[in-house]
């Protein structure tokens, strides 16, 4: 051995117990997850490519400090990265909230919605990307909801309210305002705006209907229009059109066929085609089908028709081809189809499942680079970016730098089988330092819809404080059910019609697997979730009452029959879900309601609800309260929410709930148990210089 080899050798030696040392190091110096930072969480909700590929804007959430700030909900920040020197300017950052970012054309400057300095509403305004202020470039005397460009840049088209009437605005200030359910709400509709116009006003567009979305047509004399018959949510999930109108006059010159929910709409760019993700039909619970049609009308034609999961968002590459997100299972995938005169010619897959979870492609103008966003089980959604012929979306933003001093529990994908066979998969978050051969207390998390489904990504926030739980040594399990998304229409289909039936028996089969494996305790199983994951909780709770030691309800279904006629979306329910109207079968829509069974319950039960939710109304947690409190039980406690809806915006409503969430499953599931622990909460972070009051 030469003297050279051996002095090379004892210094690698030495460099690595020096890396060994500081990785220990730094895994002793990393710490769990808490509850404060959970309300400290940031994340990057939207991404818009530049024309050129060069620069990626994208909108920043940004939360308010419990205690610190004044209470709301997050701020929404305009930030900028520079692709090729990898750097990040702020450029409307602090107090504000950004919405739909749009480049023009030209790539020289950048649109957004937002309500500024002393604007009375939420108005559009446009910044150059090469330095300067965000000027307000066009406004009505209502909020902006959406809006488009013009291809040239010089207009856009506005979706906002009609004025305020000015007599009713009158009597509305000498103290008359009352509200006339569901008849006084002010359609949407669409206005011309000049964007270099000066004291040039808007011009309304006479479209019957209330509008939700319009897209400019590439050719610039269209518009591509999704309208629905009032502003009602019911209407918005249930009868949208969508039609092609003049710019000029608002006169319509196609419509397409469609039934059920709708998504997202985009012309081609060369204006022959458009594209829509909606329902397969008018019973599809999800908009997840992307179809296309021809610019002059008909009824679109599937371009995914085998596809077993759903799609989430979409992009022309160019006139025949389409860029494609789509949800399958836990995991996402990028997609490429081909397009022979509208009706798909070839597949191919870009980036297949097993990476980050990615949504809300964007485009360069060549079709050649796309921006998205992306979460994985270790940080929350943030911008991604790949190019033409890339292996895999690379990460652009890094929102939480400090979660790298956190201590994750590992997040894993499990599959079991139901009691009738159907194969099902769930994402458990194991508990932190886990030691084999214990077994450990269990909260399984239910999500809602139940048209939706949870990814192989971040799972962790105020309402699910699955890393938290995971720190203080539970196990968290999420269970994509029948009736999720993310597996085809037909899986989706599963659970209609049966409310608390096998969807929910699932369930006990998901936490049967989990007590076969031998991680979990079968005597301290707990389960949450809200809306129609609160239903599941009031259900597990007293239906199931013998099989789960604690329950935290959301917003929750506990009466499916004054459900229905409490909420803003009866026929979405009946379509999607029960597909019966409640007199059809009175006794069947009782006994699949947790008040039926509340007599048996002995789950301690946590029920919270926002007083303002149009969705589940509030009655539904006063009902199953009451009804368990005469019964007399099971501990129980109703915690409402004023200001709130369905489901926590702001700040100090969001830590107050996981705080009870929290502090509920180790009472019940860790700790002593009996009466509920005292209602009083102390805010303050530990280790905070100034103890906060206590608040009820």
């Amino acid at each position: 051995m030469s003297p050279t080899y051996a002095v090379h050798r004892r210094i690698f030696a030495s460099l690595s117990v020096l890396l060994c040392c500081s990785s220990l190091l730094l895994a002793q110096e990393r710490r769990p997850m808490t509850l404060h930072d959970i309300a400290r969480l940031g994340s990057v909700g939207s991404v818009a490519l530049s024309p050129d590929g060069r620069q990626a804007a994208f909108v920043r959430s940004v939360p308010r400090k419990p205690l610190v700030d004044d209470d709301g909900p997050a701020w929404a920040e305009l930030h900028v990265l520079d692709l090729e020197r990898s750097v990040e300017r702020a450029f409307v950052s602090g107090k504000v909230n950004v919405s739909a970012l749009e480049w023009t054309s030209d790539g020289k400057h950048l649109t957004f919605l937002c309500k500024r300095g002393e604007d009375k509403h939420t108005a559009l305004y446009r910044i150059p990307i090469d330095g300067g202020e965000a000027k307000k470039v066009a406004s009505v005397s209502a909020a902006i909801a959406s809006y488009s460009l013009s291809p040239d840049n010089s207009h856009a088209c506005l979706v906002a309210a009609a004025p305020e009437n000015e007599a009713q605005k009158k009597v509305t200030d000498k103290g008359f305002k009352q509200e006339i359910y569901e008849e006084d709400q002010k359609p949407h509709q669409v206005w011309i705006a000049h964007l270099d116009g000066g004291e040039t006003k808007p011009r309304r567009l006479e479209l019957a209907g209330h509008v939700w979305a319009a897209h400019w047509s590439p050719t610039g004399d269209q518009l591509l229009v999704a309208s629905a018959p009032t502003p009602l949510v019911d209407d918005q999930y249930m009868r949208q059109e969508v039609q092609i109108v003049s710019v000029l006059d608002g006169k319509v010159s196609a419509r397409f066929e469609h039934a059920g929910k709708l998504g997202e709409l985009g012309w081609s760019p060369d204006a022959k085609h458009v594209a829509m993700i909606c329902a397969n039909d008018v019973h599809d619970p999800d908009a997840g089908r992307l179809k296309v049609a021809p610019a002059s009308g008909g009824s679109p034609v599937d371009v995914l028709p085998n596809l077993e999961g759903s799609v989430a968002s979409f992009a022309w590459q160019d006139a025949d081809s389409l860029l494609v997100v789509a949800h399958q299972g836990v995991w996402s995938s990028f997609e490429k189809i081909d397009l022979q005169d509208g009706k798909p010619s070839a597949r191919k897959t870009l980036l297949g499942t097993g990476g980050p979870v990615l949504d809300g492609v964007d485009l360069s103008a060549d079709g050649q680079m796309a921006t998205f966003v992306g979460s994985a089980p270790t940080h929350p959604p943030e911008a991604f970016f790949m190019r033409h012929g890339d292996s895999a979306a690379r990460r652009l933003t890094n929102s939480n730098p400090w979660l790298d001093g956190i201590e994750l529990a590992p997040q894993d994908v499990v599959k079991f089988k139901a009691r009738d066979g159907l194969e099902l998969e769930g994402l458990l978050v194991r508990p932190l330092h886990e030691s084999k051969g214990t077994r450990y207390p269990l909260v399984m998390y239910v999500h809602g819809g139940p048209e939706a489904h949870h990814s192989q990504a971040w799972l962790t926030n105020y309402g699910d404080p699955a890393q938290v739980l995971a720190a203080r040594g539970m196990a968290v399990f999420h269970v994509n059910y029948r009736g999720s998304t993310g597996r085809g229409v037909a899986f989706s289909k599963l659970s209609q019609g049966d409310p608390g039936g096998k969807e929910f028996d699932d369930l006990i089969d998901a936490v049967d697997n989990l007590i076969a494996s031998g991680l979990v305790d079968g005597s301290k199983v707990g389960v949450t979730g809200g809306s129609y994951g609160g239903y599941a909780t009031a259900w597990l709770s007293t239906r199931y009452t013998e099989r789960f030691a604690a329950g935290v309800m959301f917003v929750g279904i506990s009466n499916k029959i004054s459900k229905v006629g409490t909420t803003d979306i009866p026929e979405e329910e009946f379509y999607v879900h029960a597909l019966h109207r409640p007199w059809d079968n009175w006794q069947m829509m009782l006994e699949r309601s947790p008040i039926f069974h509340a007599s048996k319950a002995k789950t301690p039960l946590l029920i919270m609800h926002g007083k303002d939710d149009p969705r589940v109304n509030p009655g539904q947690s006063r009902e199953l309260y009451r009804h368990l409190k005469m019964h007399g039980k099971a501990p129980v406690r109703l915690v409402l929410y004023p200001g709130e809806g369905h489901g926590n915006r702001k700040a100090a409503a969001r830590l107050d709930y996981s705080m009870r969430c929290l502090e509920w499953f180790e009472h019940y599931l860790k700790g002593p148990g009996g009466n509920p622990p005292p209602y009083e909460q102390k805010y303050s972070e530990p280790g905070a210089k100034e103890e906060e009051k206590p608040g009820p």
